[in-house]
């Protein structure tokens, strides 16, 4: 595994953690998020790097800082 597959995986299992405790689907969140659930699913499994400004409508999805969202990460 190298280092940017690690980091991405670990950004995705984060974002699965929070939006499963919000017991929110990959649809409605991709939905809140402004982006197409297949893209929310590609970020959870680790495929895709994500852009600083989908960080940000992530965050904010979530109702949370960029910060906390980057927690263990």
């Amino acid at each position: 595994m190298t280092k940017a597959s690690s980091i991405l995986n670990r950004f995705g299992n984060r974002l699965r953690e929070l939006r499963r405790e919000r017991g929110i689907s990959q649809e409605a969140f991709a939905d809140k998020c402004g982006v197409d659930r297949t893209y929310i699913s590609g970020i959870e499994r680790g495929r895709r790097n994500v852009a600083l400004r989908n960080i940000e409508a992530i965050a904010k999805a979530l109702r949370i800082s960029i910060a906390t969202l980057m927690d263990g990460v």
